[in-house]
């Protein structure tokens, strides 16, 4: 076989290779890890107060799956780390502007209402506390028992806010994930509060809004009113949306390990309790 024969068999060769590799990769399907899979290396929700208070909650132990490709070379050829390794920055991890979810939204006596759900991501350093820090002041939250930006250093932290009309509450509710306790169980956390949307003295001071957070396994909450009756609140199908006319539902929140529900007492009547069932 001559030279060229050799050299055309070569790169005939490499064509054919370069192909199948790209045949091959277009077939390959990056995704994340199962969520209930991630889930169960959670930890217990310790015990939680409103409003000025701090609370200890529920944090995923576990990372959405990546595909990790070794030995891949930039441009000159020299080996380098695949994206998929590299740690995420503070904005990937949200440690300066929060995720926010709506758990809840609805119109009563002709003024909108809504409860929303921020989770602010953990720094891992005092420079990236500090830049937190100064955001949340502009955000006008301020996480109870922190008295200096380095404080915030390794704890994710959220806030529940109640909007009523134009008018945004301060923190209804807040607390921090915990990260120390590796013992996962069912729990349910709740509590309940006024919801003015009508005329002073019409029982908008009555405790009927009821805002909580359930295990992941949970589908179902009872809210028990002072009466005796209930209200059943389901865990949302995929996709559901809201509307004027308030639905109850369980609902995933962004950045949060576990699942939120809000329920509204009908006129007259007040919060009792909240039972979860799977």
């Amino acid at each position: 076989m001559s030279a060229d024969r050799e050299t055309n068999h070569d790169m005939a060769t490499h064509r054919d290779i370069a192909l199948l590799l790209a045949e091959a990769a277009d077939e390959v399907e990056i995704g994340i890890a199962p969520y209930q899979a991630v889930v169960r290396g959670g930890r217990r929700r310790k015990a939680r107060r409103w409003a000025v208070a701090a609370a200890a909650a529920l944090v995923i132990a576990g990372s959405t799956g990546t595909l990790a490709l070794a030995g891949v070379t930039g441009g000159d050829g020299k080996q380098v780390a695949p994206a998929a390794t590299r740690p995420p920055t503070a904005e990937q991890r949200h440690v300066y502007a929060p995720q926010r979810t709506t758990l809840a939204s609805a119109r009563e006596n002709g003024k909108d209402w809504s409860v929303t759900l921020d989770v602010w991501g953990a720094p891992k350093n005092e420079a990236e506390a500090e830049h937190q820090h100064a955001v949340m002041d502009e955000y006008r939250v301020h996480p109870v028992g922190v008295t200096k930006a380095k404080d915030l250093i390794g704890s994710d932290w959220y806030f529940v806010h109640l909007i009523v009309g134009d008018v945004e509450t301060t923190a209804v509710m807040e607390g921090q994930f915990d990260r120390s306790d590796s013992n996962p169980g069912e729990y349910l956390v709740s509590g309940a509060m006024p919801l003015h949307t009508g005329k002073q003295g019409t029982g908008g001071s009555r405790n009927r809004l009821v805002i909580g957070d359930v295990s992941p396994t949970t589908r179902q909450v009872t809210c028990t009113w002072n009466d005796g009756s209930t209200t059943i609140v389901p865990m949302a199908p995929k996709g559901a949306g809201f509307s004027w006319d308030f639905k109850p539902m369980i609902r995933q929140a962004k950045g949060s390990p576990t699942n939120w529900f809000v329920c509204l007492a009908p006129a007259g009547k007040v919060f009792k309790s909240a039972a979860a069932s799977g």
